[in-house]
């Protein structure tokens, strides 16, 4: 019996000692400091830049990204521009509310928040709930990933200064499903999903508040591997507000089969283009005549 109660008293000390143990390994000092609230997307304008947040952010989208698609999927992103400029939706998945994915996520409309932890790098986004997780725990590629909109990304954290401070997350991104494109557009990435993401996270030495990330996209619907540099600005708030983005809250978009309708603030459906058939109702009651 004494030793029972010699157990139930170690117990709880040994589980502090451990919780201690484990809060000393982690060794913030060793990590660049990127706590608070990033904004992409909108944040930082270029001069002569229009339309929306885009995959490079130095150039205006849609035919102004100047992507070094292949003809085939040159011909995919013409249909899709067509198809917006007759009040369609064109190629973009998110009128779907399917989330953004990887490379496009990282536009970062709504604000993000990057939680560094000895093996794993969080990027959470306010974006139709949009998140990553960063392995960087010195493991190899799974030799069987469930395909994910994110990918599996795994990262190495490097020491450019040799200060004894990291000061550059290295990533690589694989193992995606679709659809998903580069930005609202529809400029496409390649069906086969076997994409590539490779990026170089860092901050502005000169401004701690400026983070960048360089951004490589090796995919078959571009000719070459595609890269881009996008900025990110640190809002230094105490207590920062995190909205949230719900996409089928006020989604009025609706697809049924091969089209997509709008839905009227009464409540019908409405075509998006000059001369939409109606859906199929063959399966619902038809009105007598």
């Amino acid at each position: 019996m004494a030793c029972r109660n010699l157990i139930a008293a170690i117990a709880p000390a040994v589980v502090l000692l451990l919780a201690l143990s484990s809060a000393r390994a982690f060794d913030d000092t060793k990590y660049p400091d990127w706590k608070g609230q990033w904004i992409g997307g909108w944040t930082k304008r270029f001069p002569g830049v229009t339309g929306q947040p885009s995959y490079d952010p130095h150039k205006s989208d849609g035919r102004g990204q100047q992507a070094p698609l292949t003809a085939e999927y040159q011909a995919v992103f013409e249909a899709s521009l067509a198809d917006q400029t007759a009040g369609g939706p064109g190629n973009d998945p998110q009128v779907r509310c399917l989330p953004s994915g990887m490379p496009r996520m990282m536009i970062a409309y709504y604000p993000m928040e990057i939680v560094i932890t000895p093996d794993t790098t969080h990027l959470l986004m306010e974006h139709i709930h949009n998140f990553r997780r960063i392995f960087t725990d010195g493991r190899d590629w799974p030799a069987d990933i469930e395909p994910s909109f994110a990918g599996y990304s795994i990262g190495k954290w490097i020491d450019r200064t040799r200060t004894g401070r990291y000061d550059l997350l290295e990533v690589e991104t694989r193992d995606f499903k679709g659809p998903r494109v580069y930005d609202s557009t529809g400029l496409p990435l390649h069906k086969d999903n076997q994409t590539i993401v490779k990026e170089r996270i860092y901050q502005d030495k000169a401004d701690p508040d400026m983070l960048y990330d360089e951004i490589t996209t090796i995919d078959h619907a571009p000719t070459r591997p595609w890269t881009a540099i996008k900025t990110y600005r640190r809002i230094n708030t105490p207590q920062p507000v995190w909205p949230e983005f719900v996409c089928g809250e006020n989604n009025t978009w609706l697809t049924i089969g091969s089209n997509t309708y709008y839905l009227s603030a009464d409540g019908y459906l409405m075509p998006t283009r000059r001369d939409e058939p109606p859906p199929d109702a063959r399966y619902f009651n038809q009105p007598r005549k």
